[in-house]
């Protein structure tokens, strides 16, 4: 099996946030799935699953897969990424970011 660089990004938006500030976040955060070096992306909110062990305390869930470090290197400063950070980084009070390869 192929190694992957897996990078997961759990968004906290803010508290009391319309309904057009929420559409325009998705709307930026989808636009990510448009970058080439990306080999897998979802986005999503937290399940209805209801373990202990599960967090959801998050807003949205973005995943993204690369085939490699370099890849989510690229990805990291490619015009679409900077984009949607600039114009929506006032929407969430924290994010949380989770980088792994596989072993």
């Amino acid at each position: 099996m192929a190694k992957k660089f897996v990078h997961v990004v759990n968004f906290y938006l803010k508290p009391g946030l319309s309904a057009a500030e929420v559409k325009d976040f998705e709307s930026g955060v989808s636009s990510l799935g448009t970058i080439a070096e990306i080999k897998e992306f979802n986005v999503g909110k937290p399940a209805s699953t209801d373990r202990p062990v599960i967090d959801k305390s998050y807003s949205y869930c973005l995943l993204t897969v690369f085939n490699n470090q370099a890849d989510h290197d690229t990805y990291q400063v490619h015009p679409t990424h900077l984009a949607f950070v600039e114009k929506c980084k006032n929407y969430w009070d924290k994010v949380v970011i989770f980088d792994s390869e596989s072993i």
